[in-house]
């Protein structure tokens, strides 16, 4: 549903496909990830979209002229305000193409900045994204610095009639970048005083990674009931929401939905955006969930896999797969993808829609986060009150018997609850 707080901007998308790129995607699922990327903003209609063929790239104009013209009577026939260009753009080639076509133009990485400030919600998700934006712009002739002038809201890249023109200089963009690196250090002190309060809580956190639009927010939904933003566009969360949730086998763990990873993320938005994916640097079990059904699910599910292994997270903590949206598939291949889940170890096919193959799933977490127990006596002192309320919270302590020193105690925990309470202060 198109937003009335501000004008809707006619927009069209194009995916050039250079022939000499190794690398490229396939330019038809390419193309309909950029569409559905501009979809994600609540004030664009894509009116249109083409697949550009590029035998190679113009340097000034990226396009060749003949390709040009006949782009800028497509543009003028249907009132297009804003060229979305799914690959990245020279400042040279974006001020060219504006003046050329009369249109505004965004590229790939100024489009998922639109989008990230336009789902960023805690401080540091705001902050992060304020940041990576000017870092962007920097290197570019800027025009409309409207987000400087808001809290909330886009960047002001597609902006639209009216909006305010600031002419700002490199230096007003560094004392601007200086200012919000000592807001976002003061801001990531207190997140880390709630990461220190969430050791405090004696469970297991479980992180949902995968592609974006692969469902994570719907199962995170279906598991714990939560109302986390749950729509079928790209990117419908950004800062991570963690909710408690009890498994059939009784265990309590912390379930936490993360932003979801895309192909061609620049690697400064990556590094921008690491405080997002904080919950993976905690987690003690991630659950990677793929869109099964999409015809590049091996290609999304190696993008996921290699920012994983950039944050340092793949080698450490345990990983289950999930298979999901088969509710999408039928005959032989549904038949195919359930018989290849039940044959692989940690490897499971549902639906997060239906609720199908969920059962099997829980049973797979529960056994993965409880580790094997053991058994110790520990002391707590009687000034440690907080430390053996956590001890019975957990739901840990066999038996107690008060000295003249403390409490001794004996404890059945696992290896995770017992680094949880070491770390306690």
């Amino acid at each position: 549903m198109l937003s009335h707080d501000k004008p809707v901007t006619r927009a069209w998308v194009l995916h050039p496909d250079l022939k000499s790129d190794q690398h490229r995607r396939l330019a038809g699922p390419a193309l309909e990830e950029a569409v559905s990327l501009a979809a994600a903003l609540p004030d664009l209609q894509v009116v249109g979209a083409d697949i550009v063929r590029l035998p190679k790239i113009q340097p000034g104009m990226l396009f060749g002229s003949g390709k040009i013209d006949e782009l800028k009577t497509v543009f003028h026939d249907n009132e297009v305000e804003l060229v979305l260009i799914d690959g990245p753009v020279t400042p040279v080639q974006q001020r060219n193409l504006e003046k050329k076509w009369g249109v505004k133009l965004l590229d790939r990485t100024g489009l998922i900045l639109e989008i990230f400030s336009d789902r960023a919600r805690t401080s540091e998700g705001v902050l992060q994204v304020e940041m990576a934006a000017l870092s962007y712009q920097r290197t570019r002739l800027v025009r409309a610095w409207t987000h400087l002038e808001r809290q909330r809201g886009g960047l002001g890249f597609v902006g639209g009639p009216g909006e305010t023109q600031i002419e700002a200089d490199r230096r007003a963009i560094d004392d601007q970048l200086n200012r919000l690196r000592k807001q976002l250090a003061k801001v990531v002190k207190t997140r880390e005083l709630h990461r220190a309060s969430r050791a405090k809580v004696p469970f297991p956190i479980v992180a949902l990674v995968g592609y974006t639009n692969a469902g994570k927010s719907t199962l995170f939904n279906r598991l714990t009931g939560a109302e986390v933003l749950a729509k079928d566009m790209l990117f419908a969360t950004l800062d991570p929401t963690m909710r408690k949730i009890v498994l059939p086998t009784g265990d309590a763990v912390i379930m936490s939905d993360t932003v979801g990873f895309i192909s061609d993320l620049p690697t400064q938005l990556v590094a921008a955006f690491r405080a997002t994916l904080e919950e993976v640097l905690d987690a003690d079990l991630i659950v990677h969930v793929r869109d099964i059904s999409h015809p590049q699910t091996e290609e999304q599910a190696e993008d996921v896999m290699a920012i994983l292994h950039g944050l340092g997270v793949a080698e450490n903590a345990p990983l289950i797969e999930v298979w999901n949206k088969i509710d999408r598939l039928e005959g032989d291949a549904r038949d195919a993808v359930l018989t290849q889940a039940s044959r692989m170890e940690d490897l499971f096919a549902i639906s997060a829609i239906s609720g199908e193959g969920l059962e099997a799933l829980l049973a797979a977490i529960a056994d993965k986060v409880k580790d094997p127990r053991t058994e110790e006596e520990i002391t707590v002192g009687f000034a440690d009150g907080k430390k053996r309320a956590w001890l019975f919270d957990a739901g840990v302590v066999k038996s107690e018997t008060q000295t003249e020193a403390g409490y001794n105690l004996t404890v059945l925990w696992t290896a995770i609850q017992k680094e949880r309470f070491a770390r306690l202060s």
